[in-house]
């Protein structure tokens, strides 16, 4: 059967980087043709705000079962302060489906995109796996006496030995069949004793991988070691907080968030692929929004659904774009969304 892609533009900037992604797809169907059915989703904050709907529980059984992959551009909106509808959709797509890994490529295309003093291209190319379903995005807790001097709030975090076991296990898996030498592994267990278990189970599956070196840093340790000495780390495993917080801080040495692709995966599954950065209002609407996020990130999907050389393809003309100076203003370029889509596509076509 043909791959199915359902898409949610979303808001903001969204439907401005999934535009340019889906022309990407057609450059990538005239020459490779893989066959892709797209299925365009309407959900986002204005269905939210015209409908009081944010995903249906059984259109979310749906894409589980129904399609192959998820594209999303950006969710949030300030029309809706609470985000509701940005936790039903994102959050909701990566506990509903248990898309437990968290997949943050961040490779350096130009050395003159890094703010790192005589690093290149060679010192920054790394992935960071983040636990996806677990930590303390899962709401565990409350506020008491809200609004009061005596105000209470808790979060929980919540780690458990299947959660983090098979997120390392696919880091290490992930090393191997990548051909990587290290993986790395952030924590806080000097502070927070619940990560002892991160420890332990790091150590026992690690030893199952004795071609792979094991490295542990403690998460602090690991954010300035990352931007000393970025060409020490090859895999970064981690938890759903410090995931997310280390994988931005590793996209802005390479050229920022308009740069960092990432997937959510469930090997075997639907998976959802989405560009890292937000919804930007501010920006919306203005053809200033750096698409090649959302264009790596059609990369990544092509990649997930076999298609390795129209993923590789999609890549080689990012990199040309880069090399050629082709880009919005945040890569140091002089083009506007459409125009950098525009230049991608024609490269792929041009093979």
């Amino acid at each position: 059967m043909p791959p199915k892609l359902a898409v949610i533009a979303g808001d903001g900037i969204g439907p401005e980087v999934v535009r340019e992604a889906l022309k990407v797809l057609e450059a990538v169907e005239a020459v490779h043709h893989p066959g892709i059915t797209v299925e365009t989703l309407p959900y986002g904050a204005d269905h939210y705000l015209s409908t009081g709907i944010t995903i249906p529980p059984a259109e979310m059984q749906r894409l589980g079962r129904d399609v192959d992959a998820i594209l999303v551009g950006a969710i949030g909106d300030p029309r809706v302060p609470g985000n509701e509808h940005a936790r039903d959709i994102l959050l909701g797509m990566r506990f509903q489906l248990d898309l437990y890994v968290n997949e943050r490529p961040a490779r350096l295309f130009d050395e003159r995109l890094t703010p790192l003093k005589g690093k290149t291209v060679r010192d920054l190319d790394l992935v960071v796996f983040r636990e996806n379903t677990e930590g303390l995005y899962v709401s565990m807790g409350g506020a008491f006496k809200v609004g009061t001097p005596d105000e209470i709030t808790i979060a929980e975090e919540l780690n458990t030995r299947k959660g983090v076991e098979r997120i390392i296990r696919h880091a290490f898996s992930w090393a191997r069949t990548h051909g990587r030498t290290r993986v790395t592994m952030a924590d806080k267990a000097n502070a927070i004793p619940a990560h002892a278990l991160w420890r332990r189970v790091f150590e026992e599956v690690g030893a199952e991988y004795a071609d792979i070196t094991r490295d542990t840093r403690y998460i602090d340790a690991m954010a300035m070691d990352l931007v000393r000495t970025p060409e020490s780390f090859q895999v970064v495993v981690t938890g759903n907080l410090f995931g997310d917080i280390i994988s931005d801080l590793a996209s802005i040495l390479v050229g920022g968030l308009g740069m960092a692709p990432s997937a959510n995966r469930h090997p075997g599954r639907v998976a959802m692929y989405e560009p890292v950065h937000g919804s930007a209002p501010p920006l919306a609407g203005k053809d200033v929004a750096n698409p090649m996020a959302a264009i790596l990130s059609l990369a990544m999907m092509l990649d997930g659904i076999g298609e390795e050389a129209a993923a590789l393809a999609v890549e080689r003309a990012v990199r040309a774009a880069i090399a050629a100076k082709v880009g919005t203003p945040d890569v140091g370029g002089t083009l506007g969304t459409r125009a950098v889509g525009d230049w991608i596509a024609e490269r792929v076509r041009a093979g």
